[in-house]
Formats: C-alpha cells, structure tokens, sequence
C-alpha cells in the first residue's frame, strides 16, 4: 500500500504527501494534477507509465521535467509483501526516462488503477513480478493495460496471443459454466449497485447482430427487459467494466497462483480517477462506500487502499459515516495567489475532514470553493440584493427593479424571500 509520494520539479507544484492506510480522496479544479498524481502513484508501485505498457492509451503518459534545467525526483515508499519500500528516484535527460533500479521490483500486492476514460490497469504479483534478479529473465508483461475499447473486446500481445478475452466473451463464458467467475460477478455487480430495488444483474445471453456471432451478455432493467451490456447506459457501462475487470483480476491471480503454489495476495490498492464518471446523484452516494467493501466479494482476508480522484460534493457526503482520521485522508489542490507574486501556484493541502451533512455545505466548502450552492445569475442578484440591504438609506426604484429580477430567479419558497419581505415592506418598496 502506498505510503508517501514526494515530486520535486514535476507536476504543478513541489510536494509531499502521506497517505492513510484505508481512504483517500483528492479533490481540486481541474489542471491542476489529480489525475498526475494517480498516474505517478501507479508509476511508484509498478515500475512502468501506464501507456509506456500500452500505446493505444491517450494518457498516462511518462511524467517530464517542469524545468528541464533543473533536477526532477520522484520519492516514494509503499508497504509490500514483507517489508516497507522506500525510493527516490531520478530523470536522465539523455535518456529521456526515470533511472529505475535494476533487479526485480518490490511486492506492493495487487494495484489496479481505473482512469477517467474508461482505461483500466493492474499489476498482478503472480503475472507481473519475476523473483529472479537478472531482468532478462522478465518474459512476461510488465502489467495489463487496457484501452477503453480492450476491456470489451480483450487484449492482445503483438504477436497476435489473447493475453485477455474482453468483457463480452468472458462474462458469455462465466455465464455459460456456472462456476466461480460467475458467482463473483454477480456479487460484485449486486455490491457496486445503487440499491436493491436497482440491483445490477445478468440477464439471458443474446445476438444483436447477424453479422456479429458473439453471445452478448445482459443486463435485467428494472423495467423488466434485458439490455445487451453494448446498449446500456454511459453510467452502468462504467460499474459492469469495473465489475468485470475486478473479478477478470481476481480470477486470473487465483489461477496463477494455484500455478505456483502459493497463497493469494491479501493487499489491494485501488487507484480511481473520476469515481462518480457517469454516474446518476443516487448511484454517486454509494459508489465509495461500495468499493471499500467490494473486495470482501472476492476474499475474506483483503486489505484495501482507496484512492480517489473526484469533483462530486456528493461523494464527499457519501463518506461522511466511514471516515475515520486514524486510517483516512482528504488532500485537496488549490490554486493561490501570493501576495506580491503575479503567477498563482498550485498548493496541496492535507485537509481535516468535518463532517458537513447537506451536500450543498460541501459545495460551498474547501473541497470546491464555491461562493454559493447557486446558478452564477443567482449568485449575482443575490450579491446585489445583500448590497441593497446593508445600505442605511434603500434607493427603493433599484430595490423594485431588482425585485422583478429576483422573481424570475429565485423560487417561491427560497429562504432569501424571508429577509427580503420583511425589509421591503417594512421599509415600503414592497
């Protein structure tokens, strides 16, 4: 599990940062680095930018010098298998890469990272990791890398060799056998849901195509159809891959290391960007606390790091009742102006988590900085009409003009209405 990250000449900003051992979220505006940070978290545990192992991908590029006069340093230590790894490593400008020791790499156990995209990764101890020293002996992936489009269609080497089926074939398999893939599918899928009244389940195989011999999984709607998992929606396209690709990761390690007789890893460390990508506001309250649970599913003994990227005050509200500062952490990225200093800088702050009930309070919180939970229009008027109202003497014709533009903003019952009655007609321009 990941332990500390220290950027020095990379990224927005020169940092430090510790990470709780359970839950972490990121929160800032976009462009300033949240996404950098899950690629360099991925990068620290496995050795290899995630379109360093596969091209197809548009990011997870090979992170670069902010000044290439200067020198650029990743630190980084994590808690693998059987001891704490700790590392700083540096850029070689002449050969355009991070010197990375030779030899094998440490332990951290499973890492699987979800980008925004519909990407996905994972490093596999038992597929990944060569216990040799000498690195020709690596004859095997660095990791699994899929493209968006891999995840459903599955993944080749180059030289033609399946390396994984995709989506579609495997769940037509796991749902033709019956076996364990199945079961942990469907379990899976049943924990990711939003609700038990709108439980993700598989429906019956089906064709859409007569050009297209694929038996095509389903999925039971509520309103009692089958949809091929092709046609479903943007928002539960996104929970089946993720189920999917977890149980795929599962099973595959499972059959590994029967293979090599050994036990399976119990640590996992998800990295997620973009949780609630996709999602409807009653799937956003569920998805955190779900994945925090979802590989107790897959095994008994699992130890799971979250780290999560996210812009939703829905999220934030959602782990409100699992949030505990002995195992937790909120880091969140600002942009900040110094006074005297013309160029603001990107600041990251490991914030106290205060629990803030109504979603709209996170708006208007550190995590979003926000100056309302309004429509920027709203917000004006209102900022006029607080104007109006701390003034000693009311010009009571700018009061009725902006009375007329209130009334086609703000609904009946809004709070505001309170204040601005009792001083309008006390006052007589109402």
């Amino acid at each position: 599990m990941l332990k500390h990250l220290k950027l020095t000449n990379i990224g927005p900003a020169d940092t430090a940062l510790e990470f709780g051992t359970r839950l972490n979220l990121i929160t800032g505006d976009n462009g300033l680095g949240k996404s950098f940070l899950l690629d360099i978290a991925w990068w620290a545990m496995t050795r290899k930018w995630p379109a360093e192992v596969n091209p197809k991908l548009t990011a997870g590029k090979i992170a670069l010098p902010t000044d290439k006069k200067k020198k650029a340093e990743i630190g980084f230590s994590f808690t693998g298998v059987s001891k704490t790894k700790a590392n700083v490593i540096a850029f070689e400008p002449r050969l355009q890469s991070w010197n990375i020791p030779r030899g094998r790499p440490a332990n951290p156990g499973l890492v699987f990272y979800a980008m925004a995209d519909g990407s996905f990764a994972v490093w596999d101890p038992a597929r990944n990791y060569w216990k040799t020293r000498a690195d020709d002996a690596l004859d095997r992936p660095p990791a699994y890398v899929f493209s968006p489009k891999e995840v459903w269609d599955g993944l080749q080497r180059d030289d033609g060799s399946w390396l994984c089926n995709g989506l579609i074939r495997d769940w037509a398999s796991w749902q033709k056998e019956k076996g364990r893939a199945l079961d942990y599918l469907v379990a899976v899928l049943a924990s990711l849901s939003p609700s038990s009244a709108e439980r993700l389940q598989p429906g019956a195989l089906t064709r859409i195509s007569l050009d297209d011999v694929r038996d095509m999984p389903t999925l039971k709607m509520p309103y009692g159809q089958d949809v091929a998992v092709v046609h479903a929606s943007s928002g539960m396209r996104r929970i089946i891959s993720l189920a999917y690709f977890l149980v795929w990761c599962w099973e595959e390690h499972l059959k590994a290391k029967e293979l090599l007789g050994e036990e399976p890893e119990t640590k996992t460390t998800f990295l997620i960007d973009e949780v609630e990508s996709h999602l409807h506001p009653r799937w956003q309250r569920t998805v955190v606390p779900a994945l925090m649970q979802v590989m107790a599913k897959l095994t008994t003994s699992a130890k799971v790091q979250l780290i999560a990227v996210t812009h939703s005050p829905l999220i934030m509200a959602s782990v409100e009742p699992q949030f505990d500062d002995q195992q937790d952490t909120w880091w969140d990225l600002d942009l900040v102006r110094h006074q005297g200093n013309r160029t603001p800088t990107v600041v990251f702050s490991n914030r106290r988590f205060v629990r803030l009930g109504d979603v709209s309070r996170w708006l208007v919180s550190e995590a979003f900085d926000l100056g309302s939970a309004r429509s920027l229009e709203v917000e004006d008027v209102l900022e006029q009409a607080a104007q109006i109202l701390s003034e000693e003497v009311i010009d009571h014709a700018k009061a009725k003009a902006l009375d007329v533009k209130l009334r086609t903003l703000l609904g009946d019952t809004d709070p505001f209405w309170v204040r601005w009655r009792f001083v309008g007609e006390k006052q007589g321009w109402l």
